[in-house]
């Protein structure tokens, strides 16, 4: 198919699930049947799914990713391909620039140029599962680029802790190994000189709301104050269309990570990013290895400060 047509190929697909092709993965369903999906259950709640093998065009980058994510009450804390930006799914790893691949989705940035549609959209591919249960998920993947030839090896471990009746915690650790035989840079948006937007890594695309959201750090309650900088944790408060209040807080669970700066948005649609490489390239040598750790804390209604740091010293403690 065309590169042209599968860019234009029907949103409304996009969250359909493909079926397994590697081995005993196969027959792996989640309970309700759906093939190519891992549900994460604490105390009896399906808490979140996680889509290891969607059927996604190639313009999305093809990548697992978590969707939907519940408090214990029920209400959703992510969005998927949402109509602003099709190519954002849940809570994901991705990367905007590898190498001149796109691992992000969408258009790339092109220094002097803006964003342009490219024919470089790499896929995220299952090799094997490592473990499964209902409260931890560890997984190989490889990277590759639009010939198939593997940039990157994965070691993905998502697992999830109850924390107490109103908050629930997940854990998502990644792992990324350089699979050929030369460097290769890994560059944000604002690397190659837009400002402002040094996205990727651990990236989550927060739901559709309602009034304003609010914006949490150690810094104080603006994205100005987070945006860009290193923290130890970030809170963002919403409500649902229901009223329904919700919070989810990151906070980087090792040192590396902790030294990442945190891209932050909050005005035409919400996410939070803990960024390796925020406005200079990260250059992974061959055989070298990325190791970063970002827990989330989903929590029923809305939190102070002083909860939000309590919260994020428990996650990290117990990560």
């Amino acid at each position: 198919m065309p590169y042209a047509q599968e860019a234009q190929r029907t949103w409304g697909d996009t969250l359909g699930l493909g079926t397994a092709k590697r081995g005993g993965d196969a027959t792996m369903r989640s309970p309700g049947g759906r093939r190519g999906v891992a549900v994460l259950r604490l105390h009896g709640h399906d808490v979140a799914d996680y889509v290891w093998e969607p059927d996604l065009p190639l313009s999305a980058s093809p990548r697992p990713y978590l969707h939907p994510v519940r408090t214990l009450a029920g209400v959703t804390v992510t969005d998927a391909a949402p109509d602003s930006h099709p190519h954002q799914f849940g809570i994901s790893v991705a990367a905007p620039d590898l190498d001149g691949r796109n691992f992000w989705g969408g258009r790339t940035f092109v220094a002097g140029h803006g964003p342009a549609w490219l024919d470089n959209h790499g896929t995220q591919r299952h090799q094997r599962w490592l473990r499964r249960t209902t409260t931890e998920l560890h997984h190989t993947l490889e990277w590759a680029d639009p010939r198939q030839a593997t940039l990157l090896r994965e070691h993905r471990s998502i697992s999830c802790r109850w924390v107490n009746e109103t908050a629930w915690s997940l854990s998502i650790r990644t792992r990324l190994t350089n699979a050929t035989d030369r460097p290769l840079p890994w560059r944000s948006p604002a690397a190659l000189g837009r400002a402002g937007a040094g996205f990727g890594g651990i990236f989550w695309r927060g739901p559709a709301f309602t009034g304003p959201a609010r914006v949490l750090s150690p810094a104080g309650a603006d994205v100005g104050r987070v945006h860009g900088r290193s923290a130890d944790w970030v809170a963002v408060s919403g409500a649902d269309r229901e009223g329904r209040a919700w919070t989810t807080l990151f906070t980087p669970a090792d040192e590396a990570t902790a030294r990442d700066r945190w891209f932050v948005r909050a005005r035409d649609y919400l996410g939070v990013c803990s960024s390796p490489a925020w406005d200079e390239p990260l250059l992974l040598a061959p055989g070298e290895t990325l190791d970063r750790h970002v827990v989330a804390v989903v929590i029923d209604g809305a939190v102070s400060s002083g909860e939000a740091a309590e919260l994020a010293d428990g996650a990290r403690s117990a990560a």
